[in-house]
């Protein structure tokens, strides 16, 4: 079969086409996904893209879907996961009514719900306050954080361990060669103009409009959530592009032949990798 990743990230598998703005690997085609998709009609026998529709404008979203409706063969499947609005909600709610009651632990869930519906959107530095959240030496509800996003809390309380034993996260110096391999001599020419340009406006136009030039930048980053989704507005987005037979899956349920295989959505333990996704797949007719 021949499958595609969009906007893979570090997360794929070598027996599928893996593209994203950045590559990470030998493996991933580094491509602007803003542009289309740089394959011809009816090239895949399904697409997979996870974590990434959030992250575009809703009309930037659809033409997105649109693209891979194209790229498909006929028959094909694509796969879309999104992090859960309508899941996000419904415990918001729940913990809500239970902080409203004074149960003190219910109330720390509350705090991380409100962050998981609003910081990603919102945020204005890396990790946002979700990742001062988890950071937090006296975190009061680790096991309902990892329970909530998985993996991705994982490895950031691995972090903030080795923070409260003294230990500085890895951040090994890179030489400007080594940066230039790793991200490509564009990417590395475009920061040096942002940076350039940040100071060109703390000159004319003082500091409060540098800090704001930089938050707009960061906005522009591509970390920040522009949209959410829940069963019903993805599956109807997915219909308005061409799609049909639209099913909501489990993390480890798919049409896609052996797609367990891949390690995609589920781990090698056949656990889920991120917990507060939707999954949902159809076809191309």
């Amino acid at each position: 079969m021949n499958l595609l990743n969009i906007g893979c990230g570090g997360h794929f598998h070598e027996a599928w086409t893996n593209i994203d703005l950045v590559s990470t690997s030998p493996h991933v085609r580094a491509y602007d996904l803003r542009k289309g998709l740089p394959y011809s009609e009816g090239t895949f026998d399904a697409v997979y893209t996870s974590h990434v529709l959030e992250h575009l404008a809703p009309r930037v979203a659809e033409q997105s879907l649109g693209e891979q409706f194209r790229v498909l063969k006929r028959g094909g499947i694509v796969r879309a996961v999104v992090p859960d609005l309508e899941d996000k909600a419904r415990e918001y709610l729940v913990m809500l009514e239970k902080a409203l009651q004074g149960d003190k632990t219910s109330e720390a869930h509350y705090d991380w719900m409100t962050l998981e519906l609003l910081d990603q959107m919102v945020r204005d530095k890396v990790g946002g306050l979700m990742g001062a959240y988890i950071l937090n030496p006296a975190l009061p509800n680790p096991d309902y954080v990892v329970q909530r996003i998985g993996d991705e809390a994982e490895n950031w309380l691995g972090v903030a361990k080795g923070i409260a034993k003294g230990i500085k996260p890895d951040t090994p110096h890179q030489s400007l060669l080594a940066r230039i391999r790793a991200k490509g001599a564009k990417a590395i020419l475009q920061k040096t103009r942002e940076k350039v340009a940040e100071v060109v406006v703390g000159i004319i136009a003082g500091s409060d409009v540098k800090s704001a030039f930089q938050e707009g930048l960061f906005r522009s980053s591509g970390e920040l959530h522009r949209w959410m989704y829940d069963r019903f507005s993805l599956g109807r987005l997915l219909q308005q592009v061409g799609f049909t037979d639209v099913r909501v899956c489990r993390f480890d349920e798919s049409r896609i032949q052996q797609f367990n295989t891949y390690f995609l959505d589920n781990t090698p333990q056949n656990t889920i990798r991120k917990a507060d996704s939707l999954f949902m797949e159809a076809v191309k007719p």
